[in-house]
């Protein structure tokens, strides 16, 4: 058993210790933008990456956002079940999320997508509709990126050959983009 949890500390690790930081600075840089400009983040993943999604619309859009002036307006497509559904049933699964972009997305809102494969073409779909439309794009992927990768404007990329860990990268990012944001609006209170 040691040896398996040794295994996956150690690609957690790894993912953390390479990821480019650069890359975060300048997402973090760019949802404080969208809420000085009062744009709308939209994100957005399947499975276990949808979950990140949603867990993101909880730490931005509450814990990031409570007592303050100004406000993250965040919105996750993958948590409206009826929606989904619909789309998924009377078009494809493929357009579930570029179907509610084509409702809602405006020039210069953010659109992250959460796909640890990076290949899932639900989310794909979604980022290209996004960078045709005036969308900012931003990726979070594992593995080598996949196409998410390619075309977001901005990745966050664990850059790790394992799920699992890639999703746990994932959630330790969202963490940190969440405390960065809290650290800085304290700093910049006083």
């Amino acid at each position: 058993m040691q040896k398996i949890v040794n295994k996956y500390f150690d690609f957690l690790k790894s993912a953390l210790d390479n990821f480019d930081r650069y890359e975060l600075e300048r997402v973090v840089d760019l949802l404080f933008l969208a809420r000085e400009n009062n744009k709308t983040v939209y994100v957005f993943g399947n499975g276990g990456s949808g979950l990140t999604a949603s867990h993101f619309v909880s730490d931005i859009g509450k814990s990031a956002s409570f007592q303050k002036d100004k406000r993250f307006k965040v919105i996750c497509l993958n948590d409206n079940t009826s929606m989904i559904t619909a789309y998924a049933n009377d078009v494809s699964y493929e357009d579930v999320f570029v179907e509610q972009l084509k409702n809602f997305l405006c020039d210069g809102d953010v659109v992250i997508g959460f796909s640890s494969s990076g290949n899932s073409p639900n989310v794909i779909k979604a980022i290209e509709f996004a960078n045709q439309n005036g969308g900012i794009t931003v990726g979070f992927t594992g593995m080598q990126g996949g196409r998410l990768k390619e075309i977001a404007k901005y990745s966050i990329n664990a850059n790790v050959k394992d799920m699992q860990v890639s999703e746990d990268f994932h959630l330790i990012i969202l963490h940190l983009i969440m405390r960065i944001i809290n650290e800085k609006d304290l700093k910049d209170q006083k």
